[in-house]
């Protein structure tokens, strides 16, 4: 439609500006007058052309256009009256004068009737004639240019009209009332429709907060460049599925003298105000979408709590007005225990559920104008700003710790879980953001090492424990380069029926050269988190198969390692060729290999793990579950993996206090294995009753304290030779609280 606007054609009268000969048509049958008339209007330097009947004159008409047409009323054929009748009914608009020589006033009357320019009598004088012909000529051009004019205002009117309602912005104009006077279709956006609007005051569309700016803007009288503002308003809606949208008006001020909008004043040079004119802009989705990156800049994706940043401009706002005040405020720092294992047995899908999930629980835990943030992983801090002692904020851990501590239900599971709480006091344990927080954090470690699942408040002397925790990282990272500080130690696997050692496992200590030996739980867990525990895992596997085929080779040739791996070992990509490197070096058979699995490991790369203990498998090595039971057990995979051995948890056995006690557990376990046709044995035998009831269960292989601790190679190849000398250690109580000795070992490869 546009286009068709762009092509209006050009003023007719600017066809004027350059003269032309005008082209006549005389119908005439008097042939004699016919050429002389055509000869005086050659020479007055028109254009004529003649024809002798009406007919003839029609069908020129129809081929050819003219300027004037000279028409006789007595025709041969054709009446002049019908002619110009029928030239009327073609549609053809060239004036008409008629030459006749009938003078009465009825002839004239008819033929002006029929649409003529002008009624000339004969005879005439020639000057006469071409003054009715230019006067005729002037007034068909002046015709022409009005036409012209009302086409175009027409035009403007049609793309003025196109454009206005064809916005996509309400544009509107108001009185000098603030009452509207025009409107486009566009406010049915807002759910009103125009005819509504009209002759209302503005103010019926404005948000009551911000009727004040909207007075700037439905006021405006300036006309200039000052009149360019972006301002946002809230406008009503109706029957939308927004109660307020936003908008960006632009406005000014018109000059439209044509049309009234301003009129000049009788008398007086000065024009008169009649309202102004307007464009709003709807900007909601705009407004919507910089919310929504506002939120995302300063909230956790997937729980919708508040961030890192947010947090740290609340705690910023809190210190200061604390400050300010005296008061005094708490922040908590939130580690989840036992989310890892959630992550690696069930997947991360579920370990996400379980965040949102607890993120609502300790949300609902909250007074009105606490802040709760995710940080990210497993971690959240709180800010309980203006709290009148101590006990305020134990309350709300303790509450937190209830609430973490309930089951949680994913997948159909029940998953317990704890969490690990750190409180930092301001201004006592810091009067800045970082201060606070690391306060927190340090005191929520301290939770952690003193066994989980609790909360404590910040002290300075958990600074010392901290750095000592800290320096260890850095002491391991030293230990592999050295390459001299591990050892390996070896606890026997007892057959309760033979009386014969069946197979070792395995056992890093780390003797640390001023702390001494530091047992596996203090930093194994650090190795996996840092990722050290790939290269302490290739030398505890090379050390645990150079050792058994020193045994081999003394002629103990069918006893079994137990070598345990990480769930990042199990990750590697070089696994199986690391597994199968150490059986060729050290020229072991592979049926003489156990790895030690957790059902972790099973559970978090499914299909990985299937298809690398399987090809393990078929070469002979046994695979083990360690702690069986303490994890998120499935009767599923004990099906779809190869596995060999079920080893009983210490903690199923150490509930053993005397023969006469049942254990539901590790019954349900033995005649599972049973039933899976696997192998049963049972760690941390204490005492001669525990070996009793697990024999009688019919576990027969066994290994704990009761038989031996864990010793070294040379001690380990002793027991092999002697290994009567173990049971008559089952006719005393085990000492549980060995510490081994240092003992040299060849350094790191």
């Amino acid at each position: 439609m546009i286009d068709e606007f762009l092509a209006f054609p050009s003023d007719p009268a600017n066809a004027c500006a350059t003269p032309i000969a005008l082209k006549i048509l005389v119908i005439d049958d008097d042939s004699r007058l016919s050429e002389s008339l055509k000869l005086l209007l050659r020479l007055r330097g028109y254009d004529p052309q003649n024809c002798t009947n009406g007919t003839d004159g029609l069908k020129i008409l129809g081929e050819e256009r003219f300027d004037v047409i000279l028409l006789d009323i007595d025709l041969p054929d054709l009446n002049g009256h019908d002619v110009a009748k029928k030239i009327l009914a073609m549609g053809i608009k060239t004036p008409i004068i008629v030459i006749s020589g009938d003078n009465s006033i009825d002839s004239a009357i008819q033929a002006l009737r029929n649409g003529v320019a002008d009624f000339i009598k004969k005879p005439y004088e020639p000057e006469h004639l071409f003054k009715v012909i230019e006067n005729t000529n002037y007034r068909q051009r002046l015709e022409q240019t009005n036409q012209f004019i009302n086409n175009k205002l027409e035009y403007s009117k049609s793309l003025y009209r196109y454009l206005i309602e064809s916005s996509p912005d309400i544009i509107y104009t108001v009185d000098a009332d603030g009452r509207f006077t025009f409107i486009n279709d566009q406010i049915k956006s807002l759910g009103f429709h125009k005819d509504e609007v009209i002759s209302q005051h503005y103010s019926f569309l404005i948000h009551e907060d911000d009727i004040d700016r909207a007075k700037f803007i439905f006021n405006e009288r300036r006309k200039d460049s000052r009149t360019k503002h972006n301002i946002e308003l809230r406008l009503k809606c109706r029957n939308t599925t927004k109660d307020f949208r936003h908008f960006e008006t632009n406005f000014a001020t018109i000059v439209l003298k044509s049309r009234g909008l301003y009129i000049m004043q009788e008398g007086r040079d000065k024009e008169k105000f009649l309202g102004t004119y307007g464009v709003a802009r709807d900007i909601s989705d705009r407004k919507r979408i910089e919310e929504e990156i506002n939120h995302q800049a300063y909230h956790d994706a997937l729980t919708g709590l508040p961030n890192r940043a947010l947090l740290k401009d609340r705690l910023g706002l809190t210190i200061t007005t604390s400050e300010r005040e005296k008061l005094e405020f708490a922040t908590l720092f939130i580690d989840l225990d036992r989310f890892k294992w959630v992550n690696d047995t069930m997947g991360h899908m579920y370990g996400d559920k379980l965040l949102v999930m607890v993120a609502t629980r300790l949300k609902n835990c909250l007074r009105k104008g606490d802040t709760l943030a995710r940080l990210g992983g497993d971690e959240f801090t709180v800010l309980l700003p203006n709290i009148k002692s101590k006990d305020n904020a134990l309350s709300l851990a303790q509450k937190m710790l209830a609430e973490v501590n309930r089951p949680f239900t994913l997948n159909g599971h029940e998953v317990f879980i704890s969490a690990s709480i750190g409180v930092a006091m301001y201004p006592n344990d810091g009067i800045t953001i970082e201060a606070l927080l690391k306060s927190a954090d340090i005191a929520m470690y301290h939770v952690k090492w003193e066994g989980k699942n609790g909360a404590l408040f910040y002290n300075a002397n958990m600074n010392i424990i901290f750095h000592r925790k800290l320096s260890m990282e850095n002491d391991l990272k030293r230990a592999l380069e050295a390459g001299d500080q591990f050892v390996l130690f070896f606890q026997p696997q007892i057959s309760a029926k033979s009386r014969r050692i069946v197979g070792m496992e395995a056992l890093v200590r780390w003797q640390h050269p001023e702390h001494g030996i530091i047992p596996p739980n203090e930093f194994i867990p650090l190795a996996e988190e840092t990722g050290l525990i790939l290269q302490i895992t290739e030398w505890v596997y090379d050390r645990a198969c150079r050792e058994l085929a020193l045994w081999k080779n003394a002629g103990f040739k069918g006893i079994r390692m137990s070598v345990n791996f990480s769930p990042k070992d199990i990750a590697r990509n070089d696994f199986l060729e690391l597994v199968k490197k150490g059986l060729k070096k050290h020229a072991i058979n592979a049926s003489t290999l156990d790895i030690e699995v957790t059902e972790s490991i099973i559970m978090s790369d499914r299909e990985n793990a299937i298809l690398k203990l399987k090809e393990l498998s078929a070469l002979g090595v046994s695979i083990s579950v360690d702690d069986f039971g303490t994890g998120y057990s499935s009767l599923g995979y004990l099906r779809d993996f190869p596995i060999h051995t079920i080893k009983i948890d210490k903690s199923f056995v150490q509930e053993i206090v005397n023969t006469d006690q049942t254990n539901p557990i590790i019954s349900a376990i033995t005649a599972l294995a049973k039933g899976y046709k696997m192998n049963l044995i049972a760690e941390g035998i204490e005492t001669q009753d525990q070996m009793a009831v697990l024999e009688a269960l019919g576990c027969d292989v066994m290994q704990g304290f009761l038989f031996s601790r864990p010793v070294a190679g040379e001690e380990a190849l002793h027991f092999l030779k002697q290994q009567e000398s173990l049971f008559l250690r089952t006719k005393q109580s085990a000492d549980i609280s060995f510490e081994a000795p240092p003992v040299q070992q060849a350094p790191l490869p």
